[in-house]
C-alpha cells in the first residue's frame, strides 16, 4: 500500500505543479538566460518540500484559521505579481534584448536567492496546492502511507523544477533569441496579472468572514 500511496502523491504532486504558474514561468526565463537556473529550482523545490510537510504533518489547519495571515500573503502576492507582471511587459515594449541579453549574466547571486523566495513565498497558489490540497489528501493517509505520499509529492516536485531548469538550458540558442524571449515575456506577464486576478478575486471573499 506504501508503493501505491507514492504513486498517488507522484501523479497529484505532477498535476499540481505542472500547470504554468509564477514558479514555472521564473525558472523557465532563468534556464533561458542560463543564469543560476539550477540555484532557482533548488530554492523553489525546497519550499515546497517544506510546504508540502507543513501542509501534510498538520500545519495546513493553522494558516487554514488565520484569515489575516492569509490576506498578508494574498495582498503581498498580488503586489508583487503585479509588478513582476509590469517589469515583463517593459521589457516587451523597449524591446532591447541584445543587450538583456549581455547583462542578464551580470544578475547577482542574491538577486535570484531573493526574485525566487518571492515568486514562491509571495504566491498564495503555492499555498493553496501544497499545504492546502496535497496536505489535506496526505493528511489521510496514516504511519508509513502518509510518509510515501510525502515523498511522491516531493519527487514531483523535483522532478518538474530540475526538469524545467535543465530544458530551458538546453534550448537555450533557440529560446535566446529576441524574438522568442519578447514573446516569452508577454506570455510570463500575461500569466502574472491573470495569477494576480484570480487571488485578488480570492481575497475579496475573505473579508466578510472577519
Amino acid at each position: 500500500m506504501a508503493t501505491s500511496a507514492l504513486f498517488q502523491g507522484l501523479i497529484l504532486g505532477l498535476g499540481m505543479i505542472i500547470p504554468i504558474g509564477a514558479q514555472n514561468s521564473y525558472i523557465l526565463s532563468q534556464g533561458i538566460k542560463r543564469n543560476h537556473h539550477f540555484l532557482a529550482a533548488t530554492i523553489c523545490m525546497l519550499c515546497d518540500v517544506l510546504l508540502i510537510g507543513l501542509g501534510i504533518f498538520g500545519g495546513g489547519k493553522l494558516i487554514a484559521s488565520s484569515e489575516w495571515l492569509m490576506l498578508l500573503i494574498g495582498w503581498g502576492g498580488v503586489t508583487f505579481l503585479v509588478v513582476y507582471a509590469v517589469m515583463s511587459f517593459k521589457n516587451v515594449w523597449r524591446n532591447q534584448y541584445q543587450v538583456a541579453t549581455h547583462i542578464a549574466a551580470a544578475n547577482s547571486r542574491k538577486k535570484i536567492i531573493g526574485t525566487t523566495f518571492a515568486v514562491t513565498l509571495l504566491n498564495p497558489h503555492v499555498y493553496l496546492d501544497t499545504v492546502m490540497i496535497l496536505g489535506s489528501v496526505g493528511g489521510t493517509f496514516d504511519g508509513n502511507e502518509k510518509w510515501a505520499f510525502a515523498i511522491g509529492t516531493i519527487l514531483a516536485s523535483v522532478l518538474w523544477f530540475y526538469t524545467i531548469a535543465f530544458g530551458a538550458a538546453k534550448l537555450a540558442p533557440w529560446l535566446g533569441s529576441p524574438k522568442v524571449q519578447r514573446v516569452i515575456d508577454a506570455i510570463v506577464g500575461t500569466i502574472m496579472l491573470f495569477i494576480a486576478y484570480s487571488v485578488f478575486n480570492t481575497l475579496l471573499i475573505i473579508p466578510t468572514n472577519l
